[in-house]
C-alpha cells in the first residue's frame, strides 16, 4: 500500500508573507497621512518639517546634538519657563539612539529621529500583527489593528521626531515575549521602554506580576526571576539618576509638576476637563478629545470582554486598561491626552476583531473611514489647532 506525502506548503514570496503585508500597509498609512499633514501645512504656510519635529521633538534633538546639560536654545516649558534641569524630564533613549545613527544620515539628527521613528514604527507593527493574530487565529484581524493604530487620531507622532513609536515597538515586543514566554526578551523590550518614556510603569507592572506568577507555577526559574529583576531598571535608573544630580529623591516628578503641571491625581482634572467642556462646547477640538478619551474607557471594557480566555491574555487586558487609568489619571496637559494613549494600540482590538468577522468589503470601509479621520485629526492638531500633541 503506498502512502502519498501531504503536499508541501507553497512557497510565499517576500511580499506575500503576512509580516511584510502588515508592515506595508503601516507604511501605507503613515505616507498617507505625513501627505495630508503636507498639504495642510503648505495650506497655512507652515513648514512640514518643522511640524514634524514641534514640541517635544525640539527637546529630543537638543538633547542629541548638545546633550543634556549643554546649550538648550529657546525651548521652554509649558509655563514658558527654561531651568537648567528642564531637559531631564526627557527620557534618555531616543536621544541617544538619534545621536548614535547621526553620522549615517551626515550628522542631521532630524533625519535620525524620523529613520528612528519610521523604522520603530515597522518594529512595532510587526510585533502587534503578532499578538492580534495569536489571539484571534486570523491574519485579518493582526491587519486590521495594524491599520488601525496607524491611522489613529493623533497617530501622526509615530512620524514624528517622538518616542510613540520607539515606546510602542519595546510596549509590543515586550507583551509578545509575555504572552510566549520568552522571559528574557520580555524583561529586554520592558527595560528598553523604562527609558523611553515614564508610561512603562503600566508595563512593568504586568510584566513583574506575569513573571512573578510564572517563578511560582512554572519550572522556569531562573529566566522569570531575570525578569522580573531587570523589567524595572531602565525606569527606576533614568528616576535614580535625576534624583541624584537634582539632589532630591522626587527630582524627576519635581520636574514634570514644574514644568508641565503634570501628576498622577486620580483623574480630577480629567473628569473637571471633561464636565467643562461637554456642558460649554467652547471648543469642538476640545469636545473630540473628550470623546476620545471615553471612547478609550469603554474600549478597555470591551477589550477584557473580548480577550478569550482571559487567564492567557490577562497582561494584554491588564495593559490596555492600566493605559487608560494612567493617562486619564494624570493631570497637566489635558488635550494632549489621546496622544499618550497612542501606545494602548491592544485598546483597538475589539473594534479590528469585530470587523474581521464581517465581509471583507465592510471591513475595508471602516478601515478606510477610520484612517482618513484619523489623518485629518491629526493633520489639523498639528497645523489649524495646534494644542493635542
Amino acid at each position: 500500500m503506498t502512502t502519498l506525502a501531504a503536499p508541501a506548503p507553497p512557497v510565499l514570496r517576500w511580499h506575500q508573507r503576512p509580516y511584510v503585508r502588515a508592515i506595508g500597509g503601516y507604511l501605507f498609512i503613515r505616507v498617507f497621512s505625513v501627505a495630508v499633514l503636507a498639504l495642510f501645512a503648505a495650506k497655512t504656510g507652515q513648514p512640514l518639517i518643522g511640524r514634524l519635529t514641534a514640541w517635544d521633538g525640539q527637546f529630543y534633538l537638543d538633547i542629541a546634538d548638545y546633550g543634556y546639560f549643554g546649550t538648550t536654545r529657546g525651548l521652554y516649558d509649558a509655563a514658558g519657563n527654561y531651568a537648567p534641569d528642564t531637559p531631564l524630564a526627557f527620557f534618555p533613549m531616543y536621544p541617544t539612539l538619534l545621536r548614535i545613527l547621526a553620522p549615517v544620515t551626515l550628522g542631521s539628527t532630524v533625519l535620525s529621529g524620523l529613520l528612528v521613528s519610521t523604522v520603530a514604527g515597522c518594529v512595532a507593527a510587526a510585533a502587534i500583527f503578532r499578538l492580534a493574530q495569536r489571539i484571534d487565529g486570523r491574519a485579518r484581524t493582526g491587519y486590521l489593528l495594524v491599520a488601525l493604530w496607524a491611522g489613529a487620531p493623533v497617530a501622526i507622532t509615530q512620524s514624528m521626531v517622538f518616542t510613540e513609536a520607539l515606546f510602542t515597538a519595546f510596549a509590543a515586543w515586550t507583551l509578545v515575549g509575555v504572552t510566549e514566554r520568552r522571559w528574557l526578551l520580555a524583561a529586554a523590550c520592558c527595560f528598553g521602554a523604562g527609558l523611553t518614556r515614564s508610561t512603562a510603569a503600566v508595563l512593568i507592572a504586568v510584566v513583574g506580576v506575569a513573571a512573578v506568577l510564572a517563578f511560582v507555577r512554572t519550572r522556569d526559574r531562573w529566566t522569570t526571576m531575570i525578569c522580573a529583576v531587570l523589567c524595572p531598571l531602565g525606569l527606576l535608573g533614568w528616576w535614580v539618576f535625576v534624583a541624584v544630580w537634582t539632589g532630591s529623591p522626587t527630582g524627576w516628578f519635581d520636574l514634570e509638576w514644574d514644568n508641565w503641571r503634570t501628576r498622577f491625581d486620580g483623574g480630577r482634572e480629567a473628569v473637571e476637563f471633561s464636565w467643562q467642556k461637554l456642558v460649554s462646547g467652547a471648543s469642538v477640538m476640545e469636545t473630540l478629545t473628550v470623546f476620545l478619551l471615553l471612547g478609550a474607557a469603554v474600549l478597555a471594557v470591551l477589550l477584557v470582554k473580548t480577550l478569550r480566555p482571559l487567564s492567557q491574555w490577562w497582561p494584554l487586558a491588564a495593559y490596555g486598561a492600566g493605559m487608560v487609568v494612567l493617562v486619564v489619571g494624570t493631570a497637566g496637559l489635558p488635550t494632549a491626552k489621546p496622544r499618550f494613549l497612542i501606545p494602548g494600540f491592544i485598546l483597538l482590538f475589539p473594534i479590528a476583531r469585530g470587523l474581521a468577522a464581517r465581509r471583507p468589503g465592510t471591513a475595508v470601509a471602516a478601515t478606510v473611514a477610520f484612517v482618513l479621520i484619523g489623518c485629518w485629526f491629526s493633520a489639523y492638531s498639528l497645523t489649524g489647532w495646534r494644542y493635542v500633541i
